[in-house]
């Protein structure tokens, strides 16, 4: 990945550079690179790799690390999409790339453990999940706040508050879904060097200079999937990405009916104090918690710092909403939320460089799209296009919401 220090704009001989500095090293020439390997980056690259490309991915970090946006055991999976009903098509594509990757491995990443949202009927999470399911014909299931009590003891709603249950919801393994497109990538062709930091890329006689901290690449094309340090390599757009460190949590839970295995379920509350979300206890860790709403600003990623205020604002969560798992504090860790001004993706060719791809602004709710966004990386490096709309996706529409 790249360095966390924003990249100055500086002139070379006419060439218009991102980044500090020049190495005058070997040259390697490949057809795409990917800066980034987290969850987007090593889907794209396996993606490549299996298009036949000769492709190199670069990450600043070893593999499958706890320093970005993909890590953290799960991440829930859902179709109904409250956020826009846009984001479905790209989620029944996600749904069948994960099979074909679970068939590849010979492993299990997605757990079909069906997913509950509750909240306000009026709210925003149950008008949207609705709208998403009834516009695309899903099945979803409405429930009342007694219903949802009396199937899941263990969940609590107010008395006025609806829910929804979405059986096809559930949580895929984050760290196992990226070393899968990892290793399936390399054994396909792909070249993945990590712990080498990218100080600089250019485009220059119609192709991309990539300089790290120890090699200067050539490339036809870039994918920069970079997360977090996305906004240092895109200084040139008017777009602004705003970077919150989140924190999560595993409680052991203080009574029975919380476990995977008895039948409880992914959640996601919409609350009068935000949106909080969760997972079932397995055999693994227990009760995962976290805040969706809020977090803390940074000027750019630093290293994980526990914070008591979100950890007081989730465990009120649970005393509230959960009230039987307690507070025993398994263990925590922080990631990662990219923020686009619209919480909306950006997927698009740069608008001034058509040899470089960009994904970047998953804000806080992307990685079950990572096996699609890879896909149509590939194919916007391959062929300029994609054959799935991603009109709520491109640049315009950013430079829209930021005012540029």
């Amino acid at each position: 990945m790249i360095h966390p220090t924003p990249a100055s704009r500086l002139a070379f001989g006419g060439e218009r550079w991102l980044g500090m500095v020049c190495l005058d090293v070997a040259v390697k020439t490949w057809d795409v690179i990917v800066l980034g390997l987290g969850g987007v980056g090593s889907a794209a690259v396996c993606h490549l790799a299996n298009a036949g490309c000769r492709v190199l991915g670069l990450d600043q970090y070893a593999p499958v690390h706890d320093l970005g946006s993909s890590h953290g055991r799960t991440r829930a999976i859902r179709q109904a999409y409250f956020e826009h009903p846009a984001y479905v098509p790209l989620l029944m594509r996600a749904y069948e790339l994960w099979g074909e990757l679970e068939d590849q491995s010979q492993d299990t990443l997605l757990h079909r453990t069906g997913l509950v949202e509750i909240g306000p009927a009026d709210g925003v999470v149950i008008p949207g999940v609705l709208r998403s399911a009834n516009e695309h014909g899903l099945n979803v299931e409405r429930l009342t706040s007694h219903d949802v009590m009396r199937r899941w003891p263990g969940l609590r709603a107010e008395e006025d508050w609806v829910g929804v249950l979405e059986n096809e919801g559930g949580y895929l393994e984050v760290e196992r879904a990226v070393s899968t497109h990892l290793r399936l990538a390399q054994r396909a062709g792909a070249t993945c060097r990590h712990e080498e930091e990218v100080l600089a890329w250019c485009v220059k006689d119609g192709a991309v200079e990539i300089s790290t901290a120890k090699e200067t690449y050539h490339a036809g094309h870039l994918v920069v999937a970079a997360g977090a340090w996305s906004q240092s390599m895109l200084i040139e757009l008017e777009v602004k990405l705003r970077v919150l460190r989140k924190h999560q949590y595993w409680y052991t839970p203080g009574s029975t009916g919380f476990q995977q295995s008895e039948g409880f379920p992914c959640f996601f509350h919409e609350t009068p104090s935000g949106y909080f979300y969760g997972f079932p206890a397995n055999e693994a860790c227990g009760v995962k918690v976290a805040r969706h709403s809020d977090g803390t600003p940074l000027h750019h990623p630093s290293p994980h710092v526990p914070c008591q205020e979100d950890q007081h604002a989730v465990e009120g969560y649970l005393k509230d909403y959960l009230p039987n798992v307690g507070d025993q504090l398994e263990s925590q860790c922080g990631c990662y939320y990219t923020m686009t001004a619209d919480e909306h993706f950006l997927i698009d060719r740069h608008p001034l460089y058509p040899q470089v791809t960009v994904l970047a602004g998953l804000s806080g709710h992307g990685f079950k799209f990572t096996s699609v966004l890879g896909e149509i990386a590939a194919q916007l490096a391959l062929h300029g296009k994609t054959e799935l709309d991603t009109t709520l996706f491109q640049w315009r529409k950013k430079l829209t919401e930021s005012g540029g």
